[in-house]
Order: C-alpha cells, then structure tokens, then sequence
C-alpha cells in the first residue's frame, strides 16, 4: 500500500502549475531604462533578471507605505559603474494582482533622488485608467 500510495503522489507532481505573473511596463519606464542603458551598459541585464523573478512570482524589495497599495522598490546593483545596491538603481512596481505586475519607473540612485508617494500614486493611477 505505502508504494501505490507513493505512486499517487507522485502522479500528481507536475500536474498543478503555478500560473506565471505577466510583467508589464509603463512608457516612461521604456524611457527612463533607454537612457540609462546608454549611460550604463548592462542595465537591462539587471532589469531582465528582475523581470524573471516577477514572472516566476516572486515580490522582491520592500513595499513602500503611504501609497495605498501593493507597490514595491527593489535595489538593482549598477555593475557597469562598479558600484553595488547602494549606488545601482532603484525599480519601482505594482504588484495589481497576483498574476499581474507592471513595472512603473526606474532610476540611479547616483543621479536621481527617491521618488514620492504622490509621484508614485501618479504612476498608479496609469496603470488603472
């Protein structure tokens, strides 16, 4: 009985899948990631294995209070200026469902200043209209 039992279990392996989260981006995202790529080759290499980890449903980085939902900023390092996380970029995204993720701004933490809460509610209400 135990190794009919173990077959069974068995069967169901593989049957069940986790449906992949659809990764999506806002156009000022598209841009802001052009100029940085420019500026900083290998950027989309970083922004490639984020968008793996999305996809497979991970929620990396830390959920940004005050905005009111499921946004999150994740600390990418800048490896074309040899700097780590501390001085890399920062992507910003929704996580609107389980299964849906956009990607709503990007930018270096040597260049730019953080992003407000009202900048990102802007940015929010994008994706909603």
């Amino acid at each position: 009985m135990g190794g009919q039992r173990g077959n069974q279990l068995q069967s169901f392996v593989g049957k069940y899948t986790v449906m992949a989260t659809l990764v999506r981006d806002l156009p000022i995202f598209k841009r802001r990631l052009g100029r940085l790529e420019r500026k900083y080759r290998k950027t989309i290499d970083e922004v490639e294995r984020l968008i793996t980890r999305l996809e497979q449903g991970e929620r990396p980085g830390d959920r940004i209070p005050g905005v009111g939902c499921a946004v999150y900023k994740v600390r990418l390092p800048n490896r074309a200026a040899r700097r780590g996380k501390s001085g890399g970029f920062r992507v910003i995204y929704y996580a609107q469902f389980s299964d849906r993720v956009t990607l709503l701004t990007i930018y270096s933490k040597t260049d730019d200043t953080d992003i407000s809460s009202a900048e990102i509610r802007g940015l929010v209400q994008e994706v909603e209209v």
